[in-house]
């Protein structure tokens, strides 16, 4: 008891003195200045041209004039820098030295980039980023062993090719600042981004972060969006081929829509009006019905409706669950490319469509077979994210709750519409869960869009960040919004059939057909195609490398 007690004496000894140095550490932020001392006054805050109208997003350069103070007895001499009505803070200077600024102009980049908003699209840019891994194991998960590392490497490869295509030209053309008759913009003129030129630390108005994290973090779905068509035509696909279909339907497919829908093209701002806040249409809508159109041109594969073709490790589908859920909010809360309280509201809604999508499923599932599955969560959650993508930053909480426990349904019947037909071989049901789930959150956007919650909404194009959108019937507008959604998603449908088709026939021409030989499905791609196998014992399987030697 006294050993006890002598050990709690000194705990409570050391937890006081330890809250002594912080007290004594803790600066004291200073109060008004006194009457008698001039203050040096802070200049205010005026918009600059890459606030984007946002009169809290600039601040005058720190040796601007400022009106001068009536003189006092005992003025005292002026600090350079120095705002004496504000707590100052210390910057690190360009060789490592050491400068005081005030406040307001410590919220500045050098380049006059908001650095609050910089560094949420870092973390955002790489939570994005982390969300192609997710989907590998996700993916990985669901298709049989013998194919688990091919499946990987469909989403890992698609890190390394986009990421070189986007850099080069695919920016580009998204997004670059000369617009070419609403389709794509331009990359050859000495403006625009081509091998990211012009392309560096200072803002592209009316964005408040760098044009180079804009870029990086536009980048993160320009890799996931081919990697997901990767599902439908997981088992069957030659590697080499899919690697040559994924760069030209970015270039030929993907960076146009973005362009179209986001960078100020038809579609978008340029004239349609239509509204997505995240890529339901440029992402969901555009993979889904592309993995459709490239899993009928592929066939069915060898041994489907008589073959047990069942998940093989669903532990892995749970992970690349959690990795996307995860990396979502990077993804819809990003969008906003802001810190603000529209980028709080997508964070908001992506977790409450998700958790609402997930138990919907499995109710479904509890309802038809008995049994509430991990697959079935996982497919809710995921079909919960796609749903509320294009809406996250425009809906409120109620809205994104009813989004989410419609789409899982809706998700679910198309799914077992597509067994029963059985007429394609969606192989992990890319169309089911992102095109459909994309079409309903697309229309579900028009609906329910308020303008109370993204005042962007109603604010005219001319305007720096205004949409030219509408309020939709579910939020005290009219119907205009939804019908303007549904041309917006018909025209995604057609584009990406279209492209996908010709692409695909290319892509076939070049390396002697898109579909691997029957032996080497038989045998699995992962031996096959990359001599490896994801998991071997000592009893049995095929050593990793073991067709390189």
């Amino acid at each position: 008891m006294k050993t006890r007690l002598s050990r709690l004496a000194l705990c409570a000894a050391a937890l006081f003195s330890l809250s002594l140095v912080v007290h004594a550490q803790t600066p004291s932020v200073p109060g008004p200045t006194p009457a008698t001392t001039s203050p040096t006054s802070s200049v205010p805050a005026t918009p600059s041209a890459g606030t984007g109208g946002n009169a809290t997003g600039g601040s005058a350069p720190a040796n601007a004039s400022a009106p001068a103070a009536p003189a006092a007895p005992a003025a005292a001499p002026k600090v350079p820098n120095v705002d004496t009505n504000s707590p100052v803070v210390n910057e690190s200077g360009i060789n490592g030295a050491f400068k005081v600024t005030n406040v307001a102009n410590a919220a500045l980049t050098p380049d006059q980039a908001s650095r609050g908003d910089t560094a949420w699209i870092i973390v955002a840019t790489a939570l994005v980023m982390l969300m192609t891994p997710g989907l590998a194991f996700f993916y990985g998960g669901l298709v049989r062993s013998k194919n688990v590392l091919n499946t990987l490497m469909m989403s890992f490869v698609a890190l390394g090719i986009i990421s070189i295509q986007w850099m080069l030209w695919g920016f580009s053309v998204a997004f670059g600042p000369n617009d070419v008759h609403g389709i794509i913009a331009s990359f050859w003129k000495p403006t625009d981004y081509l091998g990211l030129r012009n392309v560096g630390s200072a803002p592209i108005a009316p964005l408040t972060i760098p044009g180079s994290i804009w870029m990086l973090f536009q980048m993160t779905f320009a890799i996931i969006t081919p990697a997901l068509i990767s599902g439908a035509v997981a088992e069957r696909m030659k590697f080499g081929a899919y690697c040559l279909f994924i760069l030209l339907w970015g270039t030929f497919f993907y960076d146009p829509l973005a362009h179209n829908v986001w960078g100020g093209g038809y579609i978008g701002t340029g004239h349609l009006h239509a509204i997505d806040f995240a890529g339901g249409t440029v992402v969901h809508i555009s993979s889904g019905v592309s993995a459709l159109t490239l899993a009928f041109m592929l066939g069915k594969r060898r041994g489907h409706g008589s073959d047990e073709m069942r998940p093989h490790n669903v532990p892995f589908v749970l992970l690349g669950a959690a990795l996307l859920w995860f990396g979502w909010f990077g993804f819809n809360a990003g969008s906003e490319l802001a810190a603000d309280g529209v980028a709080c509201a997508a964070f908001i809604n992506t977790h409450i469509a998700t958790a609402a999508a997930a138990m919907s499923w499995i109710i479904v599932e509890w309802i038809k077979f008995k049994k509430p599955t991990a697959v079935g969560f996982a497919s809710g959650a995921v079909a919960g994210l796609v749903a509320i993508t294009p809406a996250c930053g425009f809906v409120n909480p109620i809205a994104a709750l009813i989004i989410g426990l419609v789409v899982s349904p809706i998700c679910f019947s198309a799914i077992q519409l597509k067994n029963r037909l059985n007429a394609y071989d969606d192989a992990l049901d890319v169309f089911g869960v992102h095109a459909c789930g994309g079409m309903w959150g697309a229309l579900a956007t028009g609906l329910f869009a308020n303008g109370k919650i993204n005042p962007n909404l109603s604010v005219p194009v001319t305007t720096p960040g205004g949409l030219g959108a509408v309020n939709g019937p579910l939020a005290g507008g009219g119907w205009h919004q939804p019908l303007v959604q549904i041309e917006a998603i018909l025209i995604t449908i057609v584009g990406a059939v279209v492209c996908t088709f010709i692409i695909g026939k290319v892509v076939g021409l070049i390396c002697g057909g898109l579909r691997v030989s029957s032996d080497e499905e038989e045998n699995g791609l992962d031996v096959t195609d990359h001599g490896e196998v994801g998991y071997s014992t000592e009893s049995g399987g095929i050593p990793a490398l073991a067709g390189v030697d």
